[in-house]
C-alpha cells in the first residue's frame, strides 16, 4: 500500500539518504534506514497497519488460528492484529529464557495450530525465520509471515523459499520510492541510486 509507505515517510520511520548512506550492523552501507518502532506512537498509523495486515491475513491465510509476534518490534503489532481478527496471540523471544522454564514462546501455542508470524521489518528474513524455527520446534504449523515493510531484497526471497515459508508485507521498498518521488523527497537521480542498492546491497560494503 502506497498510503502506508507515505505514512512511514511522514512520521520519519523511514529515512532516505543516497548521498550519505547509513551503516547496518552487518557492515552494509545502505541509503535507507527503517525504524518501524516509531509507528506505535502514532495511533492513526498503527491502526491503519493493524487493519491492513488483518485484511491481508484474512485473504491470504483464512485458516490462521494464532497470531505470533517476534520480539520485540513485532509484539505490539501482533497484539493489535490478533485483536482485529479475534484470535489468540503469542510472542517469540529471540532466544529461550535462561531461567525458570526456559521458554522461548510466551502464551499458549498448541501443537499443530496454524500460525502467522508478525514482524515489523523484513530485510533478508534472518531474524523472523529464526522465530519460525522456534515455533516449529514447538510443533506449530507456521503457514506464513506478515510484516509492515520489506526492503524487497533478492536475498529475502531466496531465504524464505529455502525455509519453505510464504511471506508478505503491507508495503515495500519500491512502493516507498514511488511515494518519495511523488512527495519530492528524492530526485530521479537519487531514485536510480536507490534501485541499484536494492538489486545488490553487498556492492555497498566498504
Amino acid at each position: 500500500m502506497q498510503i502506508i509507505a507515505k505514512s512511514l515517510l511522514d512520521i520519519k520511520a523511514v529515512k532516505l539518504s543516497p548521498q550519505e548512506p547509513f551503516t547496518w550492523a552487518s557492515g552494509i552501507k545502505s541509503p535507507i534506514y527503517c525504524d518501524n518502532r516509531l509507528t506505535i506512537s502514532y495511533p492513526e498509523v498503527r491502526k491503519a497497519i493493524a487493519k491492513g495486515l488483518a485484511q491481508v491475513i484474512k485473504e491470504k491465510w483464512p485458516q490462521v488460528e494464532v497470531i505470533a509476534g517476534t520480539a520485540t518490534a513485532g509484539i505490539p503489532h501482533a497484539a493489535w492484529i490478533a485483536q482485529e481478527l479475534d484470535l489468540p496471540m503469542v510472542y517469540v523471544r529471540s532466544k529461550p529464557k535462561d531461567h525458570g522454564t526456559g521458554r522461548q514462546i510466551e502464551g499458549v501455542l498448541k501443537p499443530g495450530q496454524k500460525t502467522i508470524l508478525i514482524d515489523d521489518l523484513i530485510s533478508t528474513g534472518g531474524s523472523v525465520l529464526q522465530a519460525v524455527a522456534a515455533a516449529r520446534k514447538e510443533d506449530a504449523d507456521v503457514i506464513g509471515v506478515a510484516g509492515i515493510f520489506s526492503y524487497q531484497l533478492p536475498a529475502a526471497d531466496e531465504n524464505f523459499a529455502q525455509a519453505g515459508v510464504e511471506f508478505t508485507t503491507l508495503t515495500g521498498y519500491q512502493e516507498l520510492i514511488k511515494a518519495a518521488i511523488e512527495a519530492n523527497y528524492i530526485s530521479a537521480d537519487q531514485e536510480e541510486v536507490l534501485e541499484q542498492w536494492r538489486q545488490d546491497p553487498a556492492a555497498w560494503l566498504k
